[in-house]
């Protein structure tokens, strides 16, 4: 329950107008069952009274000589409060609703702004996945919450009201009502937290489930479960794991089925004795019908909703319970942050930026990524890494970025350590296109303006990084141009070529218009030729920038000014194509090999 308050104040900070519409609302309704049955009550023994009164049985003569005007007058107040009744819970529907959907807009922007302050590592850890998982589902599946509690508020207010009445007349039998509600209350808390205990376990193969409804049905993965025949092999995957989990619900429901009705019987048997202890003093002559009624509906109601209160409390309780999946993940603090006292970058950069010593490796990986790595990477130069699958090239880059700090030695730039300059202003210097690029289901102009998002409605801008990146003839072949939306995901997409997409992304890079450009492979769907041609306008456009290309097409990366060549996570080698081919290691191996495929 520790997470209610905090919930609270999410809902008040959403719009305090609806919560106080719908706190007001649910205040006036909370009064309408026990006003409602008195009136009922008074009907009756007005009734009973004009019986034994001896009014005429024609209803034209009991009505002009005004015998009816009571009844009548308490048969409208019942009807007035049954319209009032029916508004009231239309409108606190209407106000749950809007504020249902503001919370849960509210906390989705949250989730994304909060996520969007994580380290990368982060994102790599399964753990975190899980919890982001869970964090997800919780913006959507906590709307029944809000009104949930806030109807819980009003059935205490009419429970209350309903208790004094029956404390007026039989004390004892709020705690006979009490005695018999609390086992019933005890097992429905036991099981909701059953059911947490048995959602949270699961949240891996919850993961994989949705994994393999999206891989088994999808275009990116359409061909080769077609041509492999992987359909049935993904169903019979996700058949076993459902299986699994229907079976431990089932087992979980069962129990939960079996003891809710043993306890909840002592709760039915407690009214019954209540029912006929007061019929009994109706028939002594202590109580009259009206009251009969009166004490028996409100014992009845009164046992509903303490009832349902219980219940509903657990329930709170249980999904208050997921909320921790929520706030768990907010206290989720990223490493990887600016200080207080950050400084700006250079503009512009003088000397470059210089790798000592440097060693990083994945979290709960026992091999070094890099280990030992020093080197130079001067301003305005063209540096081009080479090496095999697993060599450190892209890890290499991303601690350039600042998307992971290393665990060993460190990395400056103009003799400052990284970590000494703002983070934000630190990326917004450094261009990068990695080579799993994001395919955004955008529009084209979309595609490129997220390379420098200030600038997203700057078409002059966005033309002109899609001519850099020799993406304008592809958009020049669209339908609908630069407002042409690519991709499959929704209906009016239309896809593109995996070459055609790099240019995209490669006019992404260029839209940055930053100190510090490196291409990551970026070029691996296109044919030597347009490789070649993308690194020759690459170099003519980066004139005084620093720049970093990795590929492994060795004829490409020999206009670089210089080339390192890394090995398990050291440079192994440096220089130019020439002097790399006259020291006859690496390097030339691998050139020679790649050659002989052209020949």
């Amino acid at each position: 329950m520790r997470n209610i308050p905090p919930f609270l104040r999410e809902i008040w900070s959403t719009s305090k107008p609806l919560t106080i519409a719908s706190i007001g609302i649910r205040l006036i309704r909370a009064f309408l069952p026990i006003a409602t049955l008195y009136i009922g009550k008074l009907i009756i023994d007005e009734a009973i009274r004009l019986i034994a009164a001896g009014v005429p049985h024609d209803l034209m003569d009991a009505w002009h000589a005004g015998h009816l005007n009571h009844l009548l007058l308490l048969l409208g107040l019942e009807f007035g409060l049954a319209i009032v009744s029916d508004l009231l819970g239309r409108l606190v529907s209407y106000v749950d609703t809007l504020l249902s959907e503001r919370f849960t807009n509210a906390t989705s922007i949250r989730l994304m702004e909060h996520a969007a302050t994580l380290d990368l590592e982060d994102f790599e850890d399964a753990d975190l996945q899980d919890k982001l998982d869970r964090a997800r589902r919780q913006t959507m599946g906590r709307m029944n919450l809000l009104s949930q509690l806030f109807g819980q508020a009003q059935d205490m207010i009419t429970v209350v009201s309903f208790a004094a009445g029956l404390i007026a007349y039989a004390p004892w039998l709020m705690l006979l009502l009490a005695i018999a509600l609390i086992p019933a209350f005890v097992g429905e808390s036991h099981f909701n937290a059953m059911n947490y205990s048995l959602n949270f376990q699961w949240t891996p193969e919850r993961r994989q489930l949705e994994y393999l409804r999206q891989t088994s049905a999808s275009v990116e993965t359409a061909k080769e479960v077609k041509i492999f025949g992987l359909h049935n092999f993904f169903i019979d995957r996700f058949r076993e794991l459902s299986d699994k989990f229907y079976d431990a619900n089932r087992a979980l429901a069962g129990k939960r089925a079996f003891w809710g009705t043993l306890l909840s019987a002592l709760g039915t048997m407690g009214y019954y004795v209540a029912y006929g202890y007061i019929a009994w003093r109706t028939v002594r002559g202590d109580f009259s019908v009206g009251d009969l009624t009166f004490l028996a509906g409100s014992f009845r109601r009164l046992r509903q909703l303490l009832e349902s209160l219980l219940t509903g409390f657990s329930q709170v309780a249980s999904q208050a319970l997921y909320l921790d999946d929520l706030y768990s993940f907010f206290e989720i603090q990223p490493e990887i942050i600016s200080k207080a006292d950050a400084i700006a970058v250079p503009k512009p950069i003088r000397t470059g930026f210089v790798f000592d010593n440097v060693g990083f490796r994945y979290e709960g990986s026992e091999n070094w990524a890099l280990r030992h790595l020093s080197f130079e990477l001067h301003a305005g130069e063209v540096l081009a890494l080479v090496g095999e699958n697993g060599a450190g090239k892209t890890t290499l880059v991303k601690l350039l970025a600042r998307l992971y700090d290393p665990d060993e030695g460190r990395i400056t730039l103009d003799g400052r350590d990284l970590r000494d300059y703002d983070l934000d202003e630190l990326r917004a210097n450094i261009g990068v296109i990695f080579q799993d690029f994001v395919r955004y289901h955008m529009t084209a102009a979309e595609n490129i303006g997220v390379g420098q998002i200030s600038d997203m409605n700057n078409r002059a801008r966005i033309e002109d990084a899609a001519r850099r990146g020799m993406a304008d003839e592809v958009i020049a072949g669209l339908p609908k141009g630069y407002e042409q939306v690519i991709g499959r995901r929704f209906k009016e997409g239309m896809d593109l070529s995996g070459g055609q997409w790099q240019k995209i992304a490669i006019a992404r890079a260029y839209m940055r218009d930053a100190q510090v450009m490196i291409l990551d492979e970026p070029t691996a769907a296109l044919d030597a030729r347009a490789e070649f041609e993308v690194f020759e306008r690459f170099k003519e456009l980066s004139d005084e920038k620093t720049a970093v290309l990795i590929s492994h097409r060795f004829s490409s990366v020999r206009m670089a000014d210089r080339i390192l060549v890394l090995a398990h996570g050291k440079v192994e080698a440096s220089g130019t194509h020439e002097q790399l081919m006259a020291q006859g290691g690496r390097y030339a191996e691998l050139f020679e090999l790649q050659a002989q495929g052209y020949r």
